[in-house]
This record gives structure tokens, C-alpha cells and sequence, in this order.
């Protein structure tokens, strides 16, 4: 079953992509694809769509998303640096206007020495590239991985809107 709240986030998120003539790209880690599977759930989104990357090991982060092998030895996986890094990749590769990351620990353990609910999510574009950390109660993976999804989509229209 669809959740409906984010049905409708990603609609609006895919309507103000469409308005500003922009396209996005996703490289995803904890949420393992939910991001891409929300944002392609909206009819027309081919306007606006990439490219969507599900990396869980941290060697698909370097050999495919070319995180920086020394980031994620020094700082890890779920990291500001690994987040910022996998947005700008994925958007240079896509050569989209926005690229979009989420990297964390989902639950129900905590990964990295990270407690369930720690992530990271980026967005970067022209004017920049902004990320941040969530603090998400950790009542199931599932519910982790939903509230970064739809906080995702919260700085992607933050984003857009102050372009």
C-alpha cells in the first residue's frame, strides 16, 4: 500500500521540478530506492527524472558513485562528506540540474556507531550544495526510511523555491 503522504510530496515536488524547467537526479543508500520509487509514481515525471542510483555497499559508493575512498574510510559511510560527495556524483554523471542523496542508518541497529534514524540527506544544484543531518525516531526501518524520503523532498522544494 502507497503511502499517501508522500505520494502527494513527491507530486509536488515533481510539479515544482516541471515549473522551474529542472531535472533531478538520486543517489540513495538507507532508503534504498524509495526516493526514485516516489518520485517515478507521478505521471509526466520523464520531464524531470534522470537518473536513480540505490548504493549500499561503500564499494558501489566509490566505484560507481565516486565517493572518494578516503572519505569513506576516515569519515564513513554515513557522513556529511559521503552525502555532499554522492549528490554532486550523481549529478555530474546524470548531467542533471539537481542531484539528490540520502545516506544513513535505517534500523532497527545502528550502523558506523550511529544509532537507527541518523541521516544524512544533500541536495546540489548551481547555487550550491546543502546538506543535513536527521535525527529521526526510529519506530521501524520502514518509518526511518519514510521521514528521510519525505524530508528529502521537503529541502529539494526548499531548494527549488529560493532559485
Amino acid at each position: 500500500m502507497i503511502n499517501r503522504e508522500l505520494f502527494k510530496k513527491a507530486e509536488g515536488t515533481v510539479s515544482s521540478l516541471k515549473a522551474k524547467g529542472l531535472t533531478v537526479a538520486t543517489a540513495e543508500s538507507c532508503t534504498g530506492g524509495m526516493v526514485s520509487s516516489f518520485i517515478t509514481s507521478v505521471s509526466g515525471v520523464s520531464e524531470v527524472f534522470e537518473l536513480g542510483i540505490t548504493s549500499y555497499s561503500c564499494r558501489i559508493k566509490n566505484q560507481v558513485l565516486g565517493v572518494d575512498n578516503k572519505t569513506l574510510e576516515s569519515k564513513g559511510a554515513i557522513s556529511e562528506e559521503t552525502a555532499r560527495q554522492m549528490a554532486e556524483n550523481v549529478r555530474k554523471m546524470a548531467g542533471s540540474d539537481l542531484g539528490v542523496s540520502v545516506t544513513g542508518a535505517a534500523g532497527p541497529k545502528g550502523s558506523e556507531g550511529h544509532p537507527a534514524g541518523y541521516v544524512f540527506i544533500a541536495v546540489t544544484g548551481e547555487k550550491g550544495t546543502e546538506v543535513k543531518l536527521l535525527n529521526l525516531d526510529p519506530v521501524s526501518r520502514n518509518a526511518v526510511r519514510e521521514a528521510a524520503v519525505f524530508r528529502l523532498f521537503q529541502l529539494i522544494d526548499q531548494y527549488i523555491k529560493d532559485i
